[in-house]
């Protein structure tokens, strides 16, 4: 039998920690402000410039085959750098991250601002993008651990879910008043007081959050995927500019898909991986990621054609342009924030990002009816609206369940890959969209040249070409709906991210541990167990809701376990044939609690404790295979945490054991595995 070494923890480090994270919960709304300020820059970049450049432009004196650099550097810099960032804000700490970003993000607009050549723009909105890559993760990483809360996390993430699907129509609001009133340097220069309000904001209410076990910087996944991002993102620029036929496009896409499988093998192989496989191999996780991609093309195809539609057909100004799009951001904010709060929580993400999906397609059929003639209120209103409510629905929904479940240390890289998938889903939308629409314009003007008269064929080209390029839209909005109905699986959220998840990476206690001989054993299957028993509860209690499967019925037998921040158990209580549960009053405090029974799968929550109030957990668990076993040195039990992979080294399962030392792993396929037990101070 192995044996298990004891080390020292400091107690005034852990108390110091916990002071911080209570004083970030009790600012979390403030911190919701700050972190939505470091999202609406981001966001606001992708966009804002794009009305300034015919300005830029002529003060600088670049070529129109110039022009689209201004944005494609952003947009390559911040697309193939963010899981680089994500894995940075695990390594370094979220609020460092988050500053660096800031100050960075400031400092890179204030140089393009000042920009006195092309060549000094361009580099200043590389460094933007940089930067961005930096603080966009760490500002959902962030929100994540500040809500822990079910109700309260999914407010939040209705108003991060509006900025980030709205963000982009505010830019073109603000850039189109900013260029129009003053001049278009100040399109950069706004970013100084936006980064400077959450900057003072991000010193004075963020605490830190760094991963307990910080991973290891993958260099060569590191490498790979941002090579691979970078032709990607690339390619699909390049196919905008010069056709998807043209051999430099050709090269970038397939070099890029390359990358991309070798950085996918790298992960599976590799102990310290840059983005655990883990994270998007969840089906949950995994659509929704593919949800906020499909998103990310249909959200920059509405502002890019409908802007050129317009200004240049029904000849609006700037600002008015912005203004337009005002009513879908408005309908979007209270889409998100009623789908977050009121229809996730009880129907859970799968039929509401289908749904919203489905919803925005059909915003998008209705301007697929625009002519040379229409009028705003009649034609273009009503299918802002729907796409407003559509993307509401589904966006923040994703962004929610492509983090849920997840473990701490993977936070960050999790959260990068969000935004990842809408930046790379705006460049292919972006270019998709645009090359449709050019081949549209040119084949309708081919074949109406003898029958219209020179004024208008270019004026109905265009509006043909805007049209086409709605009618793929919807399309693509479509088989969004239908993979997210086919993808994500069905039920609720989980409610936190499981506290019992056992890190990726060991340190050197565990190093000891893993070079111990494991032992092989055969799962087996399910038996029954006496129903645990109720602990009756009388008096004050600190914990108590009820222990349900995933129909909502009771489960029985059920027990629900508390342990403090070291892993001792310090309550525990069955459940009544109702299912409900309570337990004493409990000092002031962060606890996990782990609701266990016979034949299910454990589920842990991180509860945090306020003084002389009673926290309302529920518990769902699922049904499966049981490995148990006990855990203990010569000295007695030890209430460790167990890792189990199969053969080929994949983590298949994790849970802990009981203070007796008693554990139970569920859900295993029939095989042999191998079990790895690790615990605080071991």
């Amino acid at each position: 039998m192995s044996t298990l070494t004891r080390e020292l923890d400091s107690e005034p480090a852990e108390e110091a920690e916990e002071t911080a994270a209570q004083r970030s919960h009790r600012l979390r709304w403030v911190v919701l402000g700050v972190l939505a300020l470091a999202q609406l820059m981001v966001v606001l970049d992708a966009t804002i410039v794009n009305i300034a450049l015919p300005h830029a432009q002529s003060s600088l004196g670049f070529d129109n085959a110039d022009r689209q650099w201004i944005v494609t550097a952003y947009a390559l810099a911040f697309g193939s750098l963010l899981l680089l960032g994500g894995r940075l804000s695990d390594l370094v700490g979220r609020r460092t991250t988050l500053i660096i970003g800031l100050v960075g993000f400031a400092g890179m607009s204030a140089l393009g601002g000042a920009a006195v050549n092309f060549d000094m723009l361009v580099t200043a909105r590389a460094g933007q993008g940089l930067f961005g890559a930096l603080l966009a993760p760490a500002a959902l990483a962030l929100l994540t651990t500040t809500f822990t809360d079910p109700s309260e996390r999914a407010r939040a993430f209705g108003i991060f879910g509006a900025i980030a699907g709205g963000g982009g129509a505010l830019g073109l609001l603000l850039g189109g008043m900013l260029t129009e009133w003053a001049d278009w340097r100040w399109c950069l220069y706004v970013n100084l007081a936006i980064a400077a309000i959450a900057l003072v904001g991000a010193m004075l209410f963020l605490s830190d959050h760094k991963a307990e076990h910080r991973p290891r910087l993958d260099i060569p996944g590191v490498v790979t995927v941002s090579a691979a991002l970078f032709s990607i993102v690339y390619g699909f620029s390049n196919a905008e500019t010069n056709g998807w036929g043209n051999w430099a496009t050709i090269c970038w896409l397939v070099a890029g898909a390359v990358l991309l499988a070798a950085f996918v093998w790298l992960q599976a192989h590799t102990k310290h991986a840059l983005l655990p496989l883990r994270v998007i191999l969840d089906r949950t996780r995994g659509g929704s990621y593919l949800a906020v991609f499909i998103a990310g093309i249909g959200m920059f195809g509405i502002f890019l054609f409908l802007t050129y539609y317009l200004q240049q057909n029904l000849g609006f100004t700037p600002i008015s342009t912005g203004l337009a799009f005002l009513p879908m951001i408005g309908v979007l904010i209270v889409g998100s924030t009623v789908a977050t709060t009121v229809l996730l929580p009880r129907f859970g993400p799968r039929w509401m990002i289908a749904i919203g999906m489905l919803v925005a397609a059909g915003g998008m059929v209705l301007l697929t009816q625009l002519t040379d003639s229409s009028h705003y209120a009649s034609d273009i209103l009503p299918g802002l609206l729907v796409i407003g409510l559509g993307i509401g629905m589904s966006m923040a929904p994703s962004m929610q369940g492509a983090i849920s479940g997840v473990s701490p240390e993977d936070a960050g890289v999790a959260s990068a890959t969000v935004n990842t998938m809408q930046q790379v889903g705006g460049s292919v939308g972006t270019a998709l969209l645009s090359t449709i629409a050019s081949s549209a314009a040119t084949a309708w003007a081919s074949s109406h040249a003898r029958t219209t008269a020179p004024k208008q064929l270019a004026a109905l080209a265009a509006v043909h070409s805007y049209t086409t390029a709605f009618w793929w839209a919807a399309a693509i909005f479509a088989i969004g709906g239908l993979l997210a109905g086919l993808v994500i699986r069905g039920g609720k959220l989980p409610t936190t991210a499981e506290a019992v998840d056992v890190p990726p990476t060991v340190n050197e206690g565990e190093e000891a541990l893993a070079a111990a001989p494991t032992v092989s054993t055969p799962a087996v299957p399910t038996v029954s167990a006496p129903a645990a028993p109720v602990a009756e509860v009388t008096g004050p209690r600190s914990i108590e809701g009820r222990v349900l499967d995933l129909t909502g019925g009771a489960v029985p037998g059920a027990t629900v376990a508390v342990t403090d921040a070291t892993g001792i158990q310090v309550a525990r209580a069955g459940v009544t044939g109702e299912g409900r549960y309570a337990i004493a009053a409990l000092v002031s405090g962060v606890y996990t609690a782990i609701a266990t029974a016979p034949g299910f799968g454990p589920q842990a929550q991180t509860v945090r404790v306020p003084e002389g109030h009673v926290v309302t957990r529920d518990f769902e668990l699922e049904s499966g295979t049981v490995l148990a076993g006990r855990v203990h040195t010569d000295d007695g039990p030890v209430p460790a945490l167990l890792m189990v992979t199969d053969q080929t080294g994949v983590v298949v399962a994790r849970s802990q054991a009981e203070s007796d030392g008693s554990f139970r792993v569920l859900g295993l396929e029939p095989g042999t595995v191998a079990v790895t037990a690790t615990a605080p101070g071991f």
